[in-house]
C-alpha cells in the first residue's frame, strides 16, 4: 500500500465516509454558535496553505508527485516548510476537519484522525525513507528541526 494510492484519492476516500457517518450514523452530532464560520476559517487557511506550498514547489522546480518521491530534485526547506515538512498534506487534513465540522457529527473527528494516520504509515514514512536515501544528513537535519505535520 505504500505510495500506492495517490493522496488526493485517500482525501477523498475519508470525505467520503465523513459524508456518509454524518449521514446513516443517528449520534453524535454537534451544534455551536460560529461552527460554520470555524469551518470557512479552516477551508480559507486550507486553500491558502496549499496554494503556497505547491507554488513553493513549482518555484524550485521540484516535483510535486506524491506518488514518486524519488523525482525530487530539491529538499524545500523554506517558507511554509519551515514549519512543516507535509503542509500540502496539512492543508487536506484541515478540509477534512472543516468538513466534519460542517457536517457536525463528532465522529468525524476519529475519522480526521485515521486520515493522519494512514498518510503517515503509508505515504509520508515511505516518502521520509526516499527523502533520507537521496538527500542524506540534510534532510536528516530538516526532520529534527521542522515536525511532522505543524
Amino acid at each position: 500500500m505504500e505510495l500506492k494510492v495517490p493522496p488526493v484519492l485517500v482525501f477523498l476516500s475519508f470525505a467520503i465516509v465523513m459524508y456518509l457517518v454524518s449521514l446513516f450514523l443517528p449520534v453524535g452530532f454537534f451544534d455551536f454558535f460560529g461552527r460554520f464560520i470555524l469551518a470557512n476559517i479552516l477551508l480559507f487557511c486550507a486553500v491558502l496553505i496549499g496554494l503556497v506550498s505547491l507554488f513553493q514547489f513549482f518555484r524550485n522546480k521540484t516535483t510535486v508527485d506524491p506518488m514518486h518521491p524519488e523525482k525530487v530534485n530539491q529538499l524545500v526547506t523554506s517558507g511554509l516548510y519551515k514549519y512543516s515538512r507535509n503542509p500540502m498534506y496539512l492543508a487536506l487534513l484541515m478540509v477534512l476537519l472543516a468538513l466534519g465540522l460542517y457536517l457536525g457529527n463528532a465522529f468525524n473527528t476519529l475519522i480526521a484522525a485515521g486520515f493522519v494516520g494512514y498518510m503517515n504509515r503509508f505515504q509520508i514514512i515511505p516518502e521520509e525513507r526516499i527523502l533520507l536515501a537521496r538527500f542524506g544528513k540534510d534532510f536528516k537535519s530538516y526532520q529534527i528541526a521542522t515536525r511532522r505535520w505543524f
